[in-house]
């Protein structure tokens, strides 16, 4: 069995929210941020954008922090996910994950945010400075 990666790390300035919206709802001129990410289902659309842009009418889980694995990776690679995800399952830390093309990028609870920072180290990846 191979020995799981260890991951450089840093986290994304500000918080995200994560919005549900009707699956036929329009991409909505409020979602915008450093970091945009929607996705349309035959159920929903979901929104993850900064906190600040979405207005109270919305239905929204937040606020998130946000990190990403530094550089670009083969999306051909095996267990990246697992190993941001294991150690922090481990400390019964929630996660929401999303894959680009480029890399991951994974969302924890705000006030998660020390204990998965320490629980990700701990296990031998590192942040580095933003």
């Amino acid at each position: 069995m191979s020995e799981q990666p260890r991951l450089d790390l840093i986290w994304l300035p500000g918080c995200q929210a994560i919005c549900r919206l009707g699956p036929k709802s329009a991409v909505p001129e409020w979602a915008a941020g450093r970091f945009l990410s929607t996705t349309r289902t035959a159920d929903e659309l979901s929104i993850v954008c900064d906190c600040d842009a979405v207005p109270d009418a919305v239905r929204q889980e937040g606020p998130y922090a946000i990190f990403r694995v530094v550089g670009s990776m083969d999306l051909g690679l095996v267990g990246i996910l697992a190993a941001i995800a294991a150690p922090l399952a481990a400390e019964r830390i929630s996660i929401v994950a999303i894959s680009t093309f480029d890399t991951d990028y994974v969302l924890v609870r705000e006030d998660d945010r020390g204990r998965a920072e320490s629980a990700l180290t701990g296990a031998g990846h590192r942040f580095l400075p933003d």
